[in-house]
């Protein structure tokens, strides 16, 4: 009877190994930078289909393409400063909920991004190109909101959010009753922007304080008048 060749014993020395890697703060910084150029760039896409992709065109006068291109483009602008917003937050954030609520929300908002866009060249517009200088400052007042603590961060979401909602509804109204396209665009964004402020109070955000609220309107309201134009 044959016997079967012993099989070789592991080596004392395959065990399993701990990650205790350190990262720089240039590594750290890798990961924002590149979501930084690929939001500037324009080359990051939606994971999901585009609202308006079923409805048909409706907005043919120059005056009125000119117009809601640049609510738009407004829109977009907006869209950059959300995703340098939640960058800035969880570029300062421990792994944890609210690390992961943050990074969440930043990749509905890549869809939003795309979505503007296309709808701005569809209509024969342009981004601002002021959009860099909204990302540096929009990184930086995140960093300051992930600094002051969870409760904060996860509030100034909300609060960003629930803005952001207010604006789009403006927009809604603003539109003319035939352009179905944008609207669906719109109507969308701004059932994924009140998920969003939900989701952020649900996992622990605290209420603004009208100051910060207040601030936060005018930071927006400059960037609107600018990005309606430039």
């Amino acid at each position: 009877m044959s016997t079967l060749p012993a099989l070789p014993m592991p080596s004392p020395d395959l065990r399993p190994v701990r990650d205790d890697r350190r990262f720089s703060l240039v590594d750290r910084l890798l990961a924002p930078a590149d979501q930084a150029l690929r939001t500037l760039s324009g080359v990051a896409t939606a994971s999901r289909p585009y609202p308006a992709g079923a409805v048909g065109e409706t907005i043919t006068q120059p005056a009125d393409r000119r117009r809601i291109g640049a609510l738009m483009r407004v829109n977009h602008s907006g869209e950059v400063s959300a995703q340098a917003l939640y960058q800035g937050q969880a570029f300062v954030a421990p792994p944890g909920v609210v690390k992961e609520t943050l990074l969440e929300a930043g990749r509905e908002e890549i869809d939003h991004l795309d979505w503007c866009a296309r709808r701005i060249e569809e209509l024969g517009e342009r981004v601002s190109i002021l959009n860099p200088l909204w990302y540096a400052g929009s990184f930086a007042i995140g960093m300051l909101a992930g600094i002051s603590g969870d409760r904060f961060s996860l509030g100034f979401v909300a609060e960003t959010e629930r803005q952001v909602g207010e604006h789009l509804q403006k927009h809604l109204q603003q539109l003319p009753e035939e352009d179905a396209r944008t609207r669906a665009i719109i109507e969308q964004m701004h059932s994924d922007e009140e998920r969003h402020g939900s989701n952020a109070m649900s996992a622990g955000g605290a209420p603004l304080s009208l100051p910060v609220r207040s601030l936060m309107r005018i930071v927006a309201k400059i960037m609107t008048l600018t990005a309606t134009r430039i």
